[in-house]
């Protein structure tokens, strides 16, 4: 399931987004990957402000559509293999794209990414949520541990 979209003028021409309100449906970071590459592709890898601000139009269009509003954050294809250096101030970097792109931009919501065990990130979609310290949980992004069901 999911809804696919071509546009002409970005690397990656498609996209396919997958959106569950059934918590059931929900899956971890590497299932998604699988998923995706079973359908010919890969989890997302955002390479620019527009491509973000692209994204964030589609999925504004995407869970207007639904029954209404509920949250649930969107795994994309960053992440960080290996806990050496987990807990020191070089973590940041060491996360790459799944799909072997080198892009260096990030969204980080504030604060993030908090390293630790958290290797995966998910793209943030909780317009219940209380707004913190960077304002409300939309579209930035945040490192989650890799087995939480999104």
């Amino acid at each position: 399931p999911g809804q696919k979209v071509c546009y002409g003028a970005f690397k990656h021409s498609c996209y396919k987004l997958a959106y569950f309100q059934d918590l059931s449906r929900r899956v971890g970071f590497q299932e998604a990957r699988q998923a995706c590459e079973i359908d010919g592709g890969a989890l997302l890898s955002l390479e620019s402000e527009a491509e973000q601000q692209l994204i964030e139009n589609m999925l504004q269009n995407l869970t207007r559509s639904g029954s209404g509003i509920s949250d649930g954050d969107f795994w994309i294809g960053l992440w960080r293999s290996g806990d050496g250096l987990a807990t020191s101030s070089a973590c940041p970097d060491l996360y790459q794209w799944a799909d072997g792109s080198m892009s260096l931009f990030r969204n980080w919501y504030t604060d993030e990414p908090s390293c630790g065990s958290e290797a995966c990130v998910v793209m943030y979609h909780q317009p219940t949520a209380n707004p913190g310290l960077g304002g409300p949980y939309l579209y930035q992004w945040n490192d989650d541990r890799c087995n939480m069901k999104h």
